[in-house]
């Protein structure tokens, strides 16, 4: 046995991979050393995989690096190309594809080891649990990605009052098949058995949940992929995934956690379905309402004239790729001597961080995103907040609706400000399908049309006065 295959030289390898594992999560915390956590995070991997790759008795060469292979032609070409509007669809395929690589790997362990009958109980438990929970997230993972492709529809789709107990029947079966296996059961169908009510429990958790708890869906989803990677790293004694798995089991339940938070919503509420419709075309609203509307002209003039400034991103300003007109605005408004500054919403964009990326992107100051607790006290003091296609995140409704479905969500407080500038293409309601009434609003103008052009336009007005 050469020095690279001794156990002493693989666990330190493992040592490092699980030290840049940490600091490249520690990175990711603020936009500045984001990238610089992705990378430390990527070369532990590179080193995690070489250390696995140099245990005696791998097996067969080829086919990992086969496997190797069609991994990199696939994933990097995809992350890629991939819109920033469609990363939250991506993590979720992603997500799915590691949930059933776990549930793989455990019918494969399972078959090898004759339903596992000289494996230690640990070890048998261990794999089961990935299986069922790896399964899962894979088919669960691919509903989220459907609605948020919009192949599916984002509005919940279940069988009513069977939805609970249909789930718990699914549940029951999953577990009973993997009770009778460590008691000493060795038929394929038992593991068959595991395999497809957990696939149908995914689905069935998944469909009945609203378009606008998806990203707290896929959060979720990717929490119970880590852990199963756990799980199939103690049956396979592989410290790599035990650790991994049980980094991204952790982390993905606290951001799950913070999500459900910034939304008001338990993750019990959510995984029990209700609310949330979809994105597309919706009502006109209400006849009985009526809506100010503005020109390019009019908003520079009432934004050049103003002393502070907020612009609120959301997904609107994302699918129109509006982020460096935004900038160029600001850029206008600052040489005319007005502050501006950018108020994130905590799941603005369908996912966290999403604002915050996409303005980085554009060279906006980092001092200048200001988060949601930081940003509401400086509301009643702006003169101007302009909001460019967020929707859900500043309808007072939360506040002052009780019977409203985000009635307790916190919100940016917009409505606060002495004139409010709202851009969108029309009057169709958010993610969450939810009528917003800051548009009604006697402060409250809407500029109609693409978000880019819209600011483009406005920066010509700015320039020209």
């Amino acid at each position: 046995m050469s020095w690279l295959q001794d156990p002493v030289t693989i666990q330190c390898l493992y040592i490092v991979a699980f030290a840049l594992f940490i600091y490249g999560l520690m990175g990711l915390t603020g936009p500045r050393t984001a990238v610089r956590g992705n990378l430390l995070a990527a070369v532990g991997m590179g080193i995690a995989i070489l250390a696995t790759a140099l245990t005696p008795g791998m097996g067969n060469w080829w086919l990992i690096l086969l496997g190797v292979a069609l991994g990199t032609a696939i994933g990097v070409p995809a992350a890629r190309k991939v819109k920033m509007t469609a990363m939250p669809q991506m993590v979720a395929l992603f997500n799915g594809v590691g949930g059933g690589a776990v549930a793989l790997v455990a019918w494969v362990e399972f078959r090898q080891s004759h339903g596992f009958a000289d494996e230690p109980a640990h070890v048998s438990i261990a794999t089961l649990f990935a299986a069922l929970i790896g399964s899962i997230s894979f088919w669960g993972s691919n509903v989220a990605f459907g609605k948020l492709q919009e192949i599916l529809p984002g509005k919940p789709i279940s069988v009513g009052r069977l939805q609970q107990p249909l789930n718990l029947l699914l549940l029951v079966i999953g577990v009973a098949c993997g009770v009778v296996v460590v008691a000493g059961g060795t038929s394929e169908w038992l593991m068959a058995g595991i395999l497809v009510s957990s696939a149908l429990l995914g689905l069935m958790v998944v469909l009945p949940i609203g378009g606008a708890d998806m990203p707290v869906v896929i959060s979720l989803l990717n929490a119970l992929t880590g852990l199963s990677a756990a799980a199939t790293g103690i049956a396979l004694d592989n410290t790599a995934l035990i650790v991994a798995g049980m980094i991204v089991g952790a982390s993905g339940t606290i951001l799950t956690n913070l999500m459900a938070k910034a939304m008001n919503r338990s993750i019990p509420a959510i995984v029990a379905g209700g609310f949330g419709g979809t994105g597309g075309p919706g009502p006109a609203g209400p006849t009985d309402k009526t809506v100010r509307q503005t020109s390019a002209s009019d908003a520079a003039i009432q934004m050049s004239y103003a002393r502070q400034v907020v612009v609120v991103p959301g997904y609107g300003m994302a699918v129109a790729q509006a982020q460096h007109a935004v900038r160029e605005m600001a850029k206008e408004l600052e040489s005319k001597g007005v502050a501006v500054y950018y108020a994130i919403h905590p799941v603005a964009g369908r996912m966290p961080g999403h604002m915050n990326v996409l303005l980085a992107e554009a060279d906006v100051p980092y001092d200048h995103l200001k988060e949601m607790e930081e940003i509401n006290g400086e509301f009643a003091r702006t003169d101007v907040a302009l909001v460019i296609g967020a929707n859900d995140v500043t309808n007072p409704a939360a506040h002052t609706d009780p019977s409203s479905p985000i009635y307790g969500m916190p919100i940016l407080n917009v409505n606060e400000s002495k004139s409010v500038i709202v851009l969108k293409r029309g009057m169709s309601p958010g993610f969450a399908g939810v009528d917003n009434d800051l548009y009604y609003d006697s402060r409250t103008s809407m500029l109609f049309g693409d978000a880019k052009k819209s600011v483009a336009a406005v920066v010509e007005e700015l320039r020209a006065l």
